[in-house]
């Protein structure tokens, strides 16, 4: 951060580098800069800071490990180069734009090509000694011969005793988990690497989202929280803003408040920064208009007008504010640059079928709401967001001010990317694209060569490829003038603003000692936990045959648990506890003569029966009987007649690999994404409702008064209470978005009264769900309607 040099930076300076040179400068080689008040270098329009003692009010913190570090006066400087002269790039007092444009002209293609490319580069473990957070094989490679300076950082951080030295190499899945301080040894040791370069140029690290309560994170969506303090998922964060905001005018919620948002960011940023982790593959500005797109699970809501304010303020807190006069909120003070996805917006995706599938990559517009999409990601342009990545799909039939879109994946769209973002929308930051779209997703391209997608990307405006890391292939296509050199010089620039921004030219490194303190600290923790409670919506709260409303839970109560509780932390609260999860469904003990049954139910995808799908098998991908129905002219296997399998690149295109197969990503079998109703769930081949649909029926059947049945929903998608299901027949049902069990005793119990809102409707048949419109937000359109709509949620006292 930019300070005055004080105890921090005295106790940094003390440590041992690899290099540890400090060179004083003539007094006479470098000219004073003129003086302005208040402003850090990088903000106030790049303009110069005033100086006074110890270096001057906003000199950086500085810190080399290869390089020599320069003096002139009081001032310290990186030697970045090692050329024994402070050089307009590394010199922190300048401006950003000149300091950008220095480096970019001392730079070969091969380095600015290298620029381009990001993959991930995870941290690994020494199969010898069983160090973790150690260098892996490709780590050298990537840096020195592919000159690459940004990497996805995919390893879970988590605790001692829960760290596992994985195998080497495992690249996507990381195998090896790690501790904070072990994580930012690892960062840190990528940082010298990096430095050691002929220009010395730092590393930027992103990740996916990381601090949430989700069972099942999956590899290339989201990780796992660890030791991260946990949050509700997404959705659960933007039901605590509304229901932050109706609590606080007294009127149905709109869109929210942002104090819920900020509050969440900080920590999150806090501890993201802590163990050098500066960037982030998120957070998704997508609404969930289509319930049955699976990724509804990182939305925060359908709402465009509350999702531009949840966009802007995540923004606002992770970047900063913005400085109307350098047009950018990096600064120094930064935690986490955002690149925001995926542009245009991933909602209306058709079927709720996803673009990772060759099956899945059309986007639909049947209420003609593309504009509507563009809301949220507008504000987070307006607030000065880093990066945009787009999505995978192609749009189908999409005309938006004029334009007719061509039917070819965003990320290789002039019209959406040049056109739209960057001349319609006005943002100027850099285009970062989503992972795999050169080697397995290149979409409306089937046919094209590697080399074809590359330039067809670059072109189009993507200044970064993600997964990809082959540096020769971008100075091929120079060579061969398929991609101009000041296409390339042009993405450099935009790439290295962002670094320079962020004071990671002045000092990359982190304190491990301060990771170990920041991650999970326990005030992030009880941040963390309000949010939870606040995240809960109460659905429905009905009388009892006592005549007392279902909840909160009398105390001292009788209560039978089902679903996932630790009984320990109920009983905690007072309560007696039977525990009627058993290994065995028939010693289940039963429900009946309880004072309140709690039920907490949630569904999901099984990854044992979709991790058995193959594209090129007769037994799933090509089962005659799952016909894909998406019709998408000039595409293998959209012809609405085709077995979903015959759209996989393996089965049409000659590719080596199949794209599709185990369904990784997640989702079920695309032939049941409608199954959103739990009667349906619990019957599909690929969903699993936990507990099953038919114990749940059990034990409320076991109780003489329903009404005492508190039933906690887990709503990783937006699942349908179908009236078969019989779980409308309970008491109270409470919609969760990720919560511990602390928090939802807290709630359950009275000690807090519960004042979520819903962030998304919810439909009640799967009817609904089939007809409507997966581009606009609710059910308006259909015939039964919701069965709760946006901005739903009661308290205690407020009736049924």
């Amino acid at each position: 951060m930019w300070t005055t040099l004080g105890s921090r930076s005295r106790r940094l300076a003390g440590l041992a580098f690899a290099v540890p040179l400090v060179v004083a400068v003539a007094g006479g080689a470098l000219a004073a800069p003129p003086d302005r008040v208040g402003d850090p270098p990088g903000r106030g329009g790049d303009a110069p800071p005033a100086h006074s003692h110890a270096g001057g009010r906003w000199a950086p913190e500085v810190e080399s490990r290869v390089k020599p570090i320069l003096r002139h006066g009081q001032r310290q400087f990186r030697d970045l180069n090692a050329n024994g002269r402070i050089d307009v790039y590394e010199d922190w007092r300048k401006p950003v734009q000149a300091r950008v444009a220095d480096l970019v002209q001392r730079m070969t293609l091969e380095e600015k090509a290298g620029l381009m490319l990001i993959d991930t580069l995870n941290a690994e473990c020494d199969q010898t000694t069983g160090q973790r957070g150690v260098l892996g094989p490709n780590a050298e490679s990537y840096v020195t011969v592919q000159h690459m300076h940004r990497f996805i950082f995919r390893n879970t951080v988590t605790s001692e005793d829960r760290a596992v030295c994985g195998s080497p190499g495992s690249g996507f899945g990381a195998s090896t988990s790690v501790t904070p301080a072990e994580a930012a040894t690892f960062m840190n040791s990528m940082q010298e690497l990096s430095e050691s370069t002929r220009l010395g140029i730092p590393v930027l690290y992103k990740s996916n989202a990381r601090n949430h309560i989700d069972p099942d994170a999956r590899v290339g969506i989201n990780e796992s929280a660890g030791s991260m303090t946990p949050f509700p998922k997404e959705a659960g964060i933007a039901a605590a803003a509304l229901g932050a905001e109706a609590a606080r005018t007294g009127t149905a919620p709109t869109t929210g408040d942002m104090s819920v948002v900020e509050d969440f960011a900080a920590v999150m940023g806090e501890e993201w920064r802590s163990i050098g982790l500066r960037g982030m593959y998120g957070y998704m500005a997508d609404l969930s208009t289509e319930p049955r797109w699976y990724r509804t699970h990182e939305t925060f809501t359908e709402d465009a007008d509350a999702g531009a304010a949840i966009m802007g303020q995540l923004v606002r807190t992770l970047q900063g504010p913005m400085d109307t006069r350098s047009g950018s909120s990096l600064s120094p003070r930064s935690d986490v640059a955002l690149t925001m996805k995926h542009f245009p917006g991933g909602g209306p995706q058709e079927l709720g079928l996803d673009p990772h599938y060759a099956f899945g990559k059309t986007q639909v517009y049947p209420g003609d709401g593309f504009g509507y999409h563009l809301k949220p990601f507008q504000a987070a342009i307006d607030a000065g967001v880093s990066a945009i990545m787009p999505y995978y799909g192609i749009p189908v039939d999409v005309q938006h001010d004029g334009v007719a879109y061509d039917e070819v994946g965003f990320a290789f769209s002039d019209q959406t990317i040049n056109g739209l973002l960057r001349e319609g929308l006005g943002f100027t930051g850099y285009v970062n694209s989503d992972t795999g779209i050169i080697n397995d997703r290149a979409w409306g391209l089937e046919e094209a060569t590697v080399p074809e997608r590359v330039a067809a990307a670059i072109n189009s405006g993507t200044d970064t490829l993600s997964g990809f890391n082959d540096v020769q292939t971008i100075i091929d296509l120079v060579d061969a003038g398929l991609v101009s050199e000041d296409r390339v010089t042009l993405a450099a620039q935009r790439l290295l603003e962002p670094m320079i921004r962020m004071g990671l030219f002045e000092n990359p490194y982190v304190d491990v000692e301060d990771a170990t303190a920041t991650v999970g600290s326990q005030a992030n923790r009880e941040v963390g936990l309000d949010v939870q409670r606040d995240s809960l919506v109460l659905l429905q709260n009905q009388e009892t045959v006592d005549g007392d409303p279902a909840l909160p839970l009398p105390a001292g109560s009788d209560v039978y648990l089902l679903g996932a509780f630790d009984a320990e932390t109920v009983r905690s609260y007072g309560y007696q506890v039977t525990d009627g999860n058993t290994p065995d469904a028939a010693d289940r003990p039963s429900a009946a003569g309880h004072d309140r049954v709690i039920i907490s139910l949630t569904a999901g995808t099984s990854r044992a029966a979709t991790g058995a799908y193959r594209s090129d098998d007769p037994a799933t991908g090509l089962n005659p009987a799952y016909v894909n129905p998406i019709e998408l002219e000039g595409f293998a296997g959209l012809d609405g007649q085709s077995p979903y399998g015959v759209s996989d690149a393996c089965v049409s295109y000659g590719a080596a690999s199949c794209t599709d197969d185990t369904l990784r990503f997640g989702g079920s079998f695309p032939w049941e994404t409608s199954l959103l109703d739990f009667t349906g769930m619990q019957q599909a081949a690929s969903w699993e409702v936990t507990p099953s649909l038919d114990v749940v029926q059990q034990v409320m059947a076991e109780v003489d008064d329903p009404s005492s049945v508190i039933l906690h929903v887990y709503f990783r998608q937006p699942y349908v209470l179908d009236e078969a299901s019989g779980l409308r027949d309970a008491g109270a049902i409470v919609a969760g978005f990720g919560v511990g069990d602390r928090a939802l005793l807290d709630v359950l119990s009275g000690e807090v009264a519960p004042q979520g809102r819903m962030p998304f409707a919810l439909a009640g048949t799967r009817q609904a769900i089939e007809e409507q419109d997966s581009d606009l937000p609710g059910y308006d359109e259909t015939t039964d309607g919701a069965l709760y709509p946006f901005g739903h949620g009661l308290t205690y006292g407020s009736g049924s």
